[in-house]
């Protein structure tokens, strides 16, 4: 993996770090998903005239990933509603990358190194040994936060499946951005409509913020997917969770302990491994 991807990647993790925060800290968690998919959708929108129609063959993985993303968004609301960031995004996104990497050697005959693999799983057993930084009596989401990472495992697939055939990678992005904000944000005029006019109006400014850091985050991620094999891609994004450890420690001021400040130690040695292999 060339520098310059490995750098892209690691710049995508902090995108995605930031708009979960800002999610987070949103009073209405729901409608703050809404308004950074929304500007996504939007930011995407303003792009489409300049590229040409994805491939014919990649609309299927598209309308695909769209289903499956609208799920992980409310799937997002409601458990930073119920439970703490610190906890939750190293769980959700610490258990895709195993599921990738075993289904993308399955299903898209990618072939791994063994330092790749080592990279993987250490940076999964980082994520995951998060858990226990938590008290038992504040685990709260952790059921919710299991199946929200099917969910990634599963559209990150059907992308980096999918944009292989697009014929134009940026397209295929913009696409998915622009489905998935859209059908989002009609259905939340069904659920949450009253409330939905005050909050944007007061909120705009959070949803400009998170929308780009969304839109930057996965349309990195699915650009290195054509340059370098899906499961590295998925699995050195990941190390968003080190940027999250300090938005929720300095930002979202959750309580930092010594399990957890070892972990994202643990995350640093599998995206080092991931680089130099």
């Amino acid at each position: 993996m060339s520098t310059a991807i490995f750098g892209l990647i690691l710049l995508a993790a902090a995108f995605h770090a930031t708009w979960n925060a800002i999610v987070k800290a949103g009073s209405n968690k729901f409608l703050t998903t809404v308004l950074v998919t929304a500007s996504a959708a939007v930011f995407a929108m303003l792009m489409l005239p300049f590229f040409p129609m994805p491939n014919s063959a990649s609309w299927l993985y598209i309308l695909a990933s769209t289903g499956i993303q609208i799920l992980y968004f409310g799937m997002v609301a409601k458990i930073y509603h119920i439970a703490d960031m610190g906890l939750t995004y190293p769980l959700m996104r610490g258990t895709a990358p195993l599921i990738v990497a075993v289904l993308a050697t399955v299903f898209l005959n990618e072939k791994l190194e063994l330092q790749a693999w080592l990279g993987i799983i250490t940076i999964s057993m980082g994520i995951l040994s998060m858990i226990f930084a938590a008290p038992k009596t504040g685990r709260k989401g952790i059921g919710l936060a299991l199946l929200n990472a099917i969910l990634i495992a599963s559209y990150t697939l059907v992308d980096g499946y999918g944009i292989r055939l697009s014929g134009s990678p940026i397209s295929y992005i913009l696409w998915s951005f622009v489905l998935s904000g859209l059908i989002f944000f009609i259905f939340a005029l069904k659920m949450q409509y009253r409330q939905m006019g005050d909050y944007l109006r007061s909120n705009w400014h959070l949803g400009l913020i998170g929308g780009m850091g969304s839109f930057f985050s996965y349309g990195l991620a699915l650009w290195a997917m054509t340059r370098a094999p899906v499961a590295i891609v998925a699995a050195l994004r990941e190390t968003s969770i080190l940027f999250a450890t300090l938005i929720t420690i300095f930002i979202l001021k959750e309580r930092a302990t010594v399990t957890r400040i070892l972990s994202s130690c643990i995350i640093l040695i599998g995206a080092l491994l991931l680089r130099i292999s």
